[in-house]
């Protein structure tokens, strides 16, 4: 199984990669995005809410710092509906010049949560 994750190729202040999400969400709280950039994000986060599956939702432990610290969610590389999403907010990071960077892995580390299309891992030993 092939794994993909779009993130920033830079560490932030926690010492992790930030996610496509997380970068696009940090330019609204900014209040950085343009009128229809905001549209866009507001429109498909609420699809991604709809359709996809939060794991801290089914387990709350997953992204405890203390408990699972670095743990980052991967697309399945089967997960073609959620990942051809991921363009627009590629687009609108390219837009402000936020660098992003798909990564794939066959061994994203340790597995912690997995659903039908992604997988929450920690960093790789």
């Amino acid at each position: 199984m092939i794994f993909v994750r779009f993130q920033s190729p830079t560490r932030n202040e926690r010492g992790t990669f930030t996610g496509v999400f997380g970068l696009v969400n940090g330019l609204a709280r900014a209040d950085r995005l343009t009128v229809e950039q905001e549209s866009f994000r507001r429109t498909n986060n609420d699809w991604y809410d709809a359709n996809f599956i939060n794991p801290a939702h089914t387990d709350p432990s997953v992204y405890d710092t203390a408990l699972n610290p670095g743990a980052m969610a991967w697309f399945k590389a089967t997960a073609h509906i959620f990942i051809e999403r991921v363009d627009g907010y590629l687009s609108i990071l390219k837009a402000h010049d936020i660098p992003c960077v798909a990564v794939r892995a066959d061994d994203p580390g340790p597995i912690i949560y997995e659903d039908d299309f992604q997988v929450v891992a920690l960093p790789g030993r």
